[in-house]
């Protein structure tokens, strides 16, 4: 769970939450062929037998504010460069009107890439 207080109390979000929110945000940018995920995540989409949209996101709290860690596979022949801004905006923008939680870095690392 991720809270933060507030004048009128504490707001937790859960983990899942909003590595699923920053994982179909980041899915739905231009270039993204895909997220690469731990070992974990891929033996829970073996068994579930579906793929998982939290997969290569972590979300954790620095000083107050949120910190994204992204890793993905970039389609071969696109600039990185704007991918990676297109992603961090997005994330960013979609998290903060989401939960109104501040995002303070959004770290995008590219894996691997993957031809059409």
């Amino acid at each position: 769970m991720i809270g933060f207080e507030t004048a009128m109390g504490t707001v937790e979000i859960s983990q899942e939450y909003f590595a699923n929110l920053v994982g179909r945000a980041a899915s739905e940018c231009y270039g993204v062929a895909g997220m690469m995920g731990s070992a974990v995540q891929g033996l829970k989409s073996v068994v579930s037998k579906h793929e998982a949209p939290d997969k290569g996101v972590r979300v954790r709290t620095q000083d107050g504010k949120l910190v994204v860690d992204l890793h993905i596979t970039v389609t071969y022949g696109v600039n990185i460069s704007a991918i990676v801004k297109s992603i961090v905006h997005k994330v960013r923008y979609t998290v903060e009107e989401s939960t109104g939680f501040a995002v303070a870095k959004v770290n995008v690392f590219v894996d691997s890439m993957k031809t059409q």
